[in-house]
């Protein structure tokens, strides 16, 4: 978080105060640091040097068309999971054989926009999808390079089992039998190509065994395969600190680990990694509306709520929480750090020790770069906010905030009410 530093009690993004951006925009509002950004797929690209990965950032993490630019002209490519995040990384820019598109639920209608748009990969979650693919593309009368999704039954222990997607009761991926059923029956398929094996266990991840246990299942299944399979997409999952105790994996350590596992195989390496570029790069920064005591509990209510960071409420996710200015001479308490939403669910923390902030001051959310203002919804009518991008000492608007015409914008009022 050093692009995030307090000088004299102020909160610095970059080289701009974040009191000064506040004031400009008002809050609710996220605050990326570009450079973060670019500091962290750039220690992606150092760590794998040697094996010249093509490294897709996973847009669901944040699918700002400026920070997918930020990234594609910093030379990557880009990993989506729907038609839209396809059309978004397409809008930012990303050249079509530098997207892989996985997901288990595409459309007829997204994979036929995927073939069009003659993109690297589809990687395969199911036998149905790749007779969709199949029959799509002898249509269209082009052939489509696919990977195979395989799910290795591994347990991404110490993450959320919301976000374990490698153990074979969740919905993702391919067991071993299904994989080896499709190569069986590959000449079924003439209009497509199998070309590799990608894996994708999970999210939030902070230890290497998990991974590497994956990966080798993966290997394996590729030296016991009769096609020549050309890649290998190890996914992302790799886990950031959210909390000052925790420790993330050694990116360096990571690389050489998966390096002596390849050894002297020709497979190209794709990476997909989403939170670990952009994860600790934002902060979404809130106004304190009011400070209610109760009778178990203090509460700070504030202007964010699970509408726009939604993590705490879904996984009990901790992100810290601290004023934007440090108060010295100010008493200590436990506060619950809730929103506006009419849900008992909405809160942005629990039992926080915090100064005595008082209304109309400013709280800070760290680690709000990922699947903060992507999952934001407009629950109770609430507008989504503005995004801001920083580089040196530039600001930038990257979202403009939705008004209340714009949550009526796409409603109708038929004729007989009228």
């Amino acid at each position: 978080m050093h692009r995030f530093q307090y000088r004299n009690n102020h909160l610095y993004v970059e080289q701009v105060k974040v009191s000064q951006i506040v004031y400009k925009y008002g809050t609710p509002l996220y605050i990326y640091s570009g450079n973060a950004i670019l500091e962290q797929f750039q220690k992606i690209q150092q760590a794998f040097s040697d094996l010249n990965p093509l490294i897709c950032y996973s847009a669901k993490a944040n699918s700002n068309l400026s920070i997918l630019r930020l990234l594609i002209k910093a030379g990557a490519g880009v990993d989506v999971v729907s038609g839209g995040e396809l059309f978004k990384a397409l809008k930012a820019g990303c050249s079509p054989q530098k997207i892989v598109y996985a997901g288990v639920g595409k459309t007829p209608q997204e994979i036929e926009f995927a073939l069009r748009k003659k993109i690297l990969f589809i990687n395969v979650e199911s036998y149905q999808e790749l007779e969709v693919i199949e029959k799509l593309a002898g249509k269209l009368k082009l052939k489509q390079k696919v990977c195979l999704r395989f799910n290795p039954d591994i347990d991404a222990y110490y993450t959320h089992k919301y976000i374990t997607t490698g153990k074979k009761e969740t919905k993702f991926g391919l067991d071993e039998d299904t994989i080896k059923k499709i190569i069986s029956h590959r000449k079924r398929f003439k209009n497509v190509e199998i070309k590799g094996i990608h894996i994708h266990i999970g999210s939030q991840i902070l230890e290497l065994a998990p991974f590497m246990n994956a990966i080798s299942k993966a290997i394996k299944l590729i030296d016991n395969s009769d096609i020549d399979m050309e890649y290998l997409n190890i996914g992302g999952g790799l886990g950031i600190r959210y909390k000052r105790d925790e420790q993330p994996l050694d990116i360096y350590e990571y690389a050489s680990r998966i390096k002596k596992l390849i050894g002297r195989r020709k497979i190209r390496l794709i990476m997909e990694p989403g939170r670990f570029i952009v994860g600790n790069a934002g902060i979404l920064v809130t106004q304190v509306i009011y400070h209610k005591p109760g009778i178990n509990k203090n509460f700070l209510i504030v202007d964010a709520g699970m509408h726009l960071l939604l993590r705490p409420a879904l996984y009990s996710a901790y992100h810290e929480i601290v004023p934007l200015n440090k108060f010295r001479k100010r008493k200590y308490h436990k506060f619950d750090i809730v929103g506006p939403i009419c849900e008992s669910s909405d809160f942005l923390g629990k039992n926080r020790k915090l100064p005595e902030v008082k209304p109309g001051e400013y709280l800070v959310v760290f680690s709000t770069g990922a699947y903060g203002m992507c999952m934001a919804f407009n629950y109770n009518a609430q507008p989504r906010c503005r995004e801001v991008l920083v580089m040196k000492n530039r600001i930038y608007e990257i979202r403009k905030p939705e008004t209340y015409y714009d949550l009526i914008s796409k409603e109708k009022i038929p004729q007989f009410l009228k």
